[in-house]
């Protein structure tokens, strides 16, 4: 499918880009706070608005025929290598486009509020609305290279904004942190890119935009790369680079640290940006994960394990916002559980779905630590149901979407996804996903229970926040509370028409949906029996070694200090520096020649003592020699 021409579509990134500029360089001596908050938003929105309209003449083509292509010029060219810098928006692309605007424009209006009187809010906004281009680079590029240079660009604006506040060691290391963890996955996903470029390359393949990607991927089927199959390796190599960018085990470490942010930021990266492009990446190349089933069975588990091992975590955390932040490792796990399991539209329906009660539980957060002027503890919170009645109805919506409540957003793609992990992943990975599913609800029930019902705790007064703030929440509640019901159909057909014309009932679907139902509902209950004070106190009391554990995260960020991070930090200290920096480079190089040359001209010092008696010497010497070597 060739593409229709539609020059539109480099202005859904126009406008971000617009906004950092004026924020990042103008921002602060000529627009100042008030204005550079509107630029920032406005800017997004404006975006969204093109999204919108190139959404609107997508649908106006037949739906074999949707994508639009906007060209630039051509970017590389070497040979028979030729990648051109252009854009394509086909179904999936404009459904992240539009959840990224979408959601992101509603934060900004939030940050208004939230970041008002900070010395560096005009940065803050231009970090933000570069953040956003990034990704719409990522999600809106025809080609992997393109997509790359915005995968880069949202590691790259994490660590500014993970790190915002970098005079706070421990933010500073949170986003170094961030940026680190995010390198280590990138080099699996750049030898992936690399070895499919080559392998295609050596087919005669020169265009690599995705379209003739799919058209020559078959052909690598008979490929062999190390004893194992092409596909299967670049695969591989592609996911370890979604491992990294979407925070699964092992390399999930760097997301919870990552809410050393402004809450905004987390509820940016957490839940329309950053952590979806590993779930994105693997629904744009799904023509090649289809040659490779080993690959997807790798991606399912684990996603399965991720979505488990993250919900224990989060089962005991205090940190209002650690709770959240393994919540949403949780629900990435269930997204690569779902495409793993070939359903990558059951997966992008649950990013859409995650987006929105996602969002809205971390700007409720948000609302909570600015009433009660940073306090994020949830032992020191309670009642604030009374004094925070809009966040708290807010919440609350949040809180029935994420726990699968019938009817509400995360019921219907959760539903969806166990749905299809029963029909191609077994019992086993369905039954643990069930699991995780009860587990969710009992946290998040947790969470709403310590944090606005029971009795205040060790806090003063806390008050609403400013309308800035409510109304984006207010727009996310009717999202969360509806998106679920107004997408479960729609999407599906979308992204996959053929699929769901053809689409059978499946007899076991009420009874995995009354199985989900019900594990969600136990989950509820026993969080409302189970968070009690005394009851609490005393589980914690009579489990104390496995509450440790549990609380201390597993001690996974211990295991890979000792592990990694200390002997790396040794041979540093001690071998690179001491040996190598200070002892070769400073002692022999630097400070040994210099020794040396004094050395030398101490001795030749000596010779210059004006006897004459010995200058004639040395000269009568020269001259035999002279005399010697001629003769």
């Amino acid at each position: 499918m060739e593409g229709n021409c539609y020059p539109l579509l480099k202005w859904i990134l126009l406008p971000p880009l617009a906004g950092f500029i004026l924020n990042g360089f103008i921002g602060k001596k000529y627009l100042g706070e008030k204005a550079g908050g509107v630029v920032g938003a406005l800017a997004i929105f404006i975006s969204f608005v093109f999204a919108a309209l190139s959404f609107s003449n997508l649908l106006n083509l037949p739906p074999g025929e949707r994508l639009l292509k906007d060209t630039l010029y051509n970017w590389i060219s070497a040979g028979s290598f030729s990648v051109d810098a252009a854009f394509r928006f086909d179904p999936l692309a404009a459904v992240m486009a539009l959840i990224v605007t979408g959601v992101s424009f509603l934060i900004h209006v939030y940050s208004i509020g939230y970041m008002k009187g900070d010395a560096g809010y005009n940065r803050y906004f231009a970090y933000l609305n570069l953040f956003v281009f990034f990704m719409l680079t990522l999600v809106l590029a025809d080609n992997p290279l393109v997509m790359f240079v915005g995968w880069e660009g949202v590691g790259l604006c994490s660590y500014l904004l993970i790190g915002f506040w970098y005079s706070d060691q421990e933010k500073a290391s949170a986003g170094k942190k961030a940026f680190i963890t995010n390198r280590v996955g990138d080099a699996g996903f750049l030898l992936g890119l690399m070895l499919l470029f080559a392998l295609t390359s050596q087919q005669g393949a020169a265009a690599m935009d995705f379209a003739s990607l799919e058209k020559n991927a078959p052909g690598l089927s008979s490929s062999l790369v190390l004893g194992v199959g092409a596909p299967t390796l670049i695969c591989l190599l592609l996911f370890f680079g979604a491992t990294g960018k979407s925070a699964q085990f092992p390399l999930h470490v760097w997301l919870p640290d990552a809410m050393a942010g402004p809450t905004p930021v987390s509820a940016l990266i957490h839940a329309a940006t950053m952590v979806t492009a590993g779930v994105y990446m693997l629904a744009r190349l799904r023509f090649l994960y289809a040659l490779a089933p080993k690959a997807l069975e790798v991606v399912m588990l684990t996603g399965c394990f991720t979505a488990f091992f993250a919900a224990v975590i989060a089962l005991l955390q205090k940190d209002i916002k650690k709770v959240l932040a393994y919540s949403t490792v949780s629900q990435l796990g269930y997204m690569f559980m779902a495409a793993g399991a070939g359903a990558f539209s059951a997966s992008v329906f649950h990013l859409a779905t995650h987006a929105f009660f996602k969002a809205l539980l971390f700007l409720g957060a948000g609302s909570v630590i600015h009433g009660l002027s940073g306090e994020q503890d949830m032992f020191r919170m309670g009642a604030l149901k009374r004094e925070m009645p809009f966040t708290f109805l807010a919440m609350a919506a949040g809180w029935l979407a994420i726990a699968g409540t019938p009817g509400l957003s995360g019921f219907y793609s959760k539903d969806l996804i166990l749905e299809k992990v029963f029909e191609h992943g077994g019992a086993l990975v369905w039954g643990a996903g069930v699991l995780t599913a009860a587990m969710t609800a009992f946290y998040t029930t947790r969470l709403f229970i310590l944090t606005f019902l029971g009795e205040k705790r060790g806090r003063g007064h806390a008050h609403e926040s400013p309308l800035s703030m409510t109304l984006p929440m207010a727009g996310l509640s009717l999202a969360a509370l509806a998106g679920g019901f107004l997408l479960k159909d729609r999407l599906l057909i979308l992204l996959e028409p053929a699929a769901a014309r053809g689409a059978g009932h499946n007899p076991a679907a009420a009874r995995l949906m009354f199985i989900s139902v019900a594990a969600g509902l136990s989950g509820i209950i026993a969080a409302f029996l189970l968070t009690l004070p005394r009851t609490a106190s005393a589980l914690e009391n009579a489990l104390r070694p496995l509450h440790t554990l549990v609380y201390r995260k597993f001690y996974v960020d211990e295991i890979y200090g000792a592990l990694i991070i200390n002997p790396l930090r040794f041979i540093s200290d001690k071998v690179i520096f001491e040996l190598v920096d200070a002892g070769l480079i400073d002692g022999l190089l630097v400070n040994g020649s210099a020794k040396a040359s004094y050395a030398a001209g101490r001795t030749l010092a000596r010779a210059q003592n004006g006897r004459l008696d010995l200058y004639a010497l040395v000269f009568a010497i020269g001259v035999a020699l002279m005399l010697y070597c001629v003769t």
